[in-house]
């Protein structure tokens, strides 16, 4: 199935052979179905903070002993589908068709002079004709305007200032000064980007930098991270054989989300806010956005410090009532349940296991019918239940428990999340070693008009971080302001 050239273009890309091979049986066998015990709620599984609780959050994070901040950014990847409706619009106006009322493309064009890309210059003065909507779309896609459909999203203008325009990663750089600020005022930012758009990066960073720096009163140091080639996947064709080119060559794909969990592993800092580059709002949210991403930092830092302290005393002096505790802990905070043990040494060692892990808090937002994973209590391989993220495409959808507990789900996943990745012993975790290889999946794509199978990593907030202590809480819908489509900046959170 793989011959010498083949085996040559592998070791190339710094991937393994044997590595490959197991990706083509993953295409033939699956993946197992997660087996859900019941979705994650607030009668169990998902924290709801009163008044009293947020504020005692905000200031345990505000007085807490921590070895290094870090806000993580995922931002790879270009706009492509932020617009595909637009190049849709389009392609029909090139060709002399006009767009109904309700097409996105007449809608972008109504409402041109609300979106904060739009300038007289490039757009001209609006018009309800199909020659406007044709000057509007060019201008917005097109190479000779602003092109938009191949960048990043990072780098596109979102909201409007009275005396300023923001890109994405300038409102990310707002947000980081706000809550994220290291004790000598500096804020360390990670940004997972495509090299191709490092240029495109430092320029529109490169515009406000030192602006916000003199206005905010701090220091960013930001750090861009790239996809390891070696973490993308074989694609396969519809008979499950390698996917070749017309050049013969393998084609590979990036493997997801999920291969960011390697550079994750490469931050040096303890506790790490991660959040999507396209989820930011106006700065007239960032009070609420600020508050609850403070208070998710709180939540991981008091469950860093019981959990430490639980390891501490188990190291020092553990006895029964030691375990009956951090076992009824367990339990009622994270919803760990573990099978009898089979002896004292063998019980001291599983709660250990289980306490001595990389900690995540993930903010979740009540379903209001949004897109996206959704946190859920399951069974694992060891015989015991944990807290986590399932994507839709995780679930058994011929299992009727398991849709059952999708149906009776209350809050999905935003990606707003906090992790403590060092020990209690100052140590760093290898993150790698806490991802369930089996929780990846399989996606249908093509490649020049042909069929393919994609191969997607256990996810960067789902299988990648299946082996952690997690626990879930409740934030309000006004923190979740995702763009993931151009129209989407015409919802008030993303409007002066």
């Amino acid at each position: 199935m793989l011959n010498q050239k083949d085996i040559l273009q592998i070791e190339e890309r710094g991937a393994s052979v044997a590595g490959v091979k197991d990706q083509i049986e993953h295409f033939k066998t699956g993946f197992p179905w997660m087996k859900i015990v019941g979705p994650a709620t607030p009668e169990r599984g998902i924290k709801v903070l009163d008044k009293d609780a947020v504020a005692k959050a905000v200031e345990y994070y505000k007085k807490a002993d921590i070895k290094g901040k870090s806000k993580f950014v995922p931002a790879s990847g270009a706009a492509s589908r932020m617009f595909k409706d637009q190049f849709s619009g389009l392609a029909k106006l090139e060709a002399g068709e006009d767009l109904p009322s309700d097409a996105p493309g007449y809608k972008l064009a109504a409402k041109i002079k609300d979106f904060a890309f739009y300038t007289p210059e490039l757009f001209g003065e609006p018009a309800d004709t199909k020659e406007y909507r044709l000057k509007a779309l060019k201008a917005l896609l097109k190479e000779e305007g602003l092109a938009y459909g191949s960048k990043p999203k990072g780098v596109l203008k979102f909201h409007r200032y009275p005396e300023e325009v923001r890109t994405a990663i300038a409102e990310h750089l707002v947000e980081a000064q706000e809550y994220m600020r290291n004790a000598d005022g500096s804020c360390n930012l990670t940004v997972t980007i495509s090299p191709e758009h490092q240029a495109l990066f430092e320029e529109a960073i490169g515009e406000v930098k030192s602006a916000y720096e003199k206005r905010y009163g701090v220091k960013y140091n930001i750090h861009f991270t790239f996809q390891d080639k070696a973490t993308d996947t074989l694609a396969v064709d519809m008979e499950n054989k390698p996917f070749r080119k017309a050049d013969g060559s393998l084609l590979f794909r990036p493997a997801g989300h999920g291969a960011l969990i390697y550079n994750l592993n490469k931050v040096e800092d303890e506790l790490v806010s991660i959040k999507n580059i396209d989820n930011v709002a106006h700065e007239k949210l960032l009070p609420v956005t600020a508050e609850y991403k403070q208070v998710l930092m709180g939540v991981a830092l008091q469950l860093r410090d019981k959990v430490f302290d639980y390891l501490r005393t188990l190291d020092q002096a553990p006895s029964v009532q030691l375990c009956n505790e951090i076992e009824n802990f367990l339990d009622k905070e994270l919803c760990i349940q573990m099978p009898l043990a089979h002896g004292e040494a063998d019980r001291i060692q599983m709660l250990r296991e289980k306490l001595n892990r990389p900690i995540r808090v993930c903010g979740m937002v009540k379903n209001e019918g949004e897109p996206g994973g959704g946190p859920y209590i399951i069974a694992g391989k060891d015989g015991c239940t944990s807290l986590q993220i399932l994507e839709s495409v995780q679930i058994n959808k011929a299992d009727s428990g398991a849709m059952a507990a999708m149906s009776h789900a209350t809050h999905f996943n935003p990606v707003d999340l906090v992790c403590c990745l060092r020990d209690y012993k100052g140590g760093k975790f290898n993150l790698l070693e806490h991802v369930d290889p089996q929780a990846g999946f399989i996606s249908s794509k093509s490649f020049e008009g042909r069929e393919l199978k994609a191969l997607e990593l256990p996810g960067l907030w789902n299988g990648s971080m299946s082996d952690w202590n997690t626990l879930f809480v409740e934030v309000p819908v006004e923190t979740f302001n995702p763009v993931k489509v151009v129209l989407d900046l015409l919802r008030p959170a993303h409007q002066a």
